[in-house]
């Protein structure tokens, strides 16, 4: 028979059956403790994703929802004071997050923001609709503004939905 690698040790050995991955009995159990912590890990992150409250799955699904536009927005300067070359961005929203829930993650409503705009500005709402029409267009700003103060839950199944298509959408950012 042909000489194998052992699983374990890496060491090149002779198997005695086909199927044999490993070189002896010790790494056999090496092999066995491996195997057994692969699957409780796989087991464990299942249990954990279904153990997420939606409160926790609404704060994950933000964050790749912001890092897709930070993507999306990153060669575009600050939608607040324009600025091109800001020390640290941020995804600015429109209408906050906290109070409109409904439009937390439509893409009209979020923009690359400097920080100091986002934080210490609170958004610079009045430049941040001067600009966000020049951005957008009047017909879509006043669709967000009718749209904003409708209520909304999200279930488990559309953030989960939200999360992986939003990080589809990086990884397609990325490429280009």
């Amino acid at each position: 028979m042909k000489r194998k690698k052992c699983n374990v040790c890496k060491e090149l050995f002779e198997p005695l059956r086909s199927l044999q991955m490993v070189c002896s009995p010790k790494c056999g159990y090496e092999y066995s403790k491996q195997q057994t912590l692969k699957s409780w890990n796989k087991e464990k992150k299942v249990k954990k994703e279904n153990l997420q409250t939606v409160q926790e799955l609404m704060k994950a699904t933000q964050l790749v929802f912001n890092k897709y536009i930070r993507e999306r927005d990153k060669d575009k300067p600050c939608i607040s004071c324009l600025n091109e070359n800001p020390k640290k961005v941020n995804a600015g929203h429109f209408y906050s997050s906290g109070g409109h829930k409904n439009i937390t993650f439509n893409e009209d409503n979020v923009h690359l923001q400097c920080e100091y705009c986002n934080t210490y500005l609170h958004g610079n709402l009045i430049e941040y609709r001067k600009n966000l029409i020049d951005r957008i267009g009047i017909e879509r700003v006043e669709a967000l503004e009718k749209i904003a103060h409708h209520t909304r839950k999200f279930t488990r199944e559309e953030l989960k939905d939200l999360a992986s298509k939003y990080k589809e959408k990086i990884k397609e950012l990325k490429k280009v």
